[in-house]
């Protein structure tokens, strides 16, 4: 295996149900539910498509700055309902993916794209609803030199994304989920949805306790 050229196997897939059980969630609330920590990005990259939810297994890719050749092969590679998760270096000099990569990506049934580089064609992308989620947006074609590995760590926004963690994103942004913490996720989300409609069934009734706010700033020695 040449250096800098590697395609690795995918692990295994998380099962069909917890990706669909994630899937229902808001990207803020996973995010909350797991200690708003560095697992999501958010401004770093936004939804480029017409809208609608981003779920499914990370394949991930490293490519050269502008470089799409890897890409290329990940497309041919992904099983159904993939996301293909390129570490593009957040280089915006020249589009990594627009109209006619993510029209074949369709017929092989990707479930999304996101894109730490630039994208174009973007009046085309944003009439469909295939997800792609970018860092910028440019009108120069990428190479097809490499180098390039598929199914490594990548860096997305300053966070690490392994091969087969799920990606969820909406128009809020992206959460990535390691499999082996699916279910506890799935757990601490429900019961934060329960606690915050008790929160909105207050505010309905006029209920609300609004103590805690004057009670931290006391402790923090602010004078009211």
């Amino acid at each position: 295996m040449t250096l800098g050229f590697r395609v690795f196997p995918s692990p295994s897939r998380a099962p069909k149900e917890t990706i669909a059980a994630l899937a229902k969630h808001a990207v803020s609330n996973l995010c909350d539910s797991m200690g708003r920590t560095h697992n999501a990005a958010g401004g770093a990259l936004r939804p480029m498509h017409r809208g609608g939810k981003l779920c499914g297994p990370a394949l991930t890719v490293r490519t050269a700055p502008g470089d799409n050749l890897l890409i290329h092969k990940a497309i041919d590679l992904a099983l159904p309902g993939d996301v293909i998760v390129v570490d593009g270096g957040g280089a915006l000099d020249a589009a990594l993916i627009g109209d006619i990569m993510t029209s074949y990506a369709v017929t092989r049934n990707v479930a999304g794209f996101v894109i730490d580089g630039a994208v174009r064609d973007t009046e085309e992308l944003a009439l469909r609803e295939l997800p792609v989620y970018a860092r910028g947006i440019s009108p120069r074609g990428p190479t097809r030199e490499g180098p390039g590995e598929i199914n490594v760590a990548v860096s997305i926004g300053g966070t690490v994304v392994h091969p087969g963690d799920i990606v969820v994103g909406d128009a809020d942004g992206l959460v990535f989920v390691p499999p082996a913490q699916a279910d506890a996720l799935l757990a601490a989300v429900n019961a934060l949805l329960a606690k915050e409609r008790g929160l909105l069934d207050s505010i309905a009734q006029g209920k609300t306790d609004r103590r805690w706010v004057d009670e931290t700033l006391k402790a923090k020695g602010c004078t009211l």
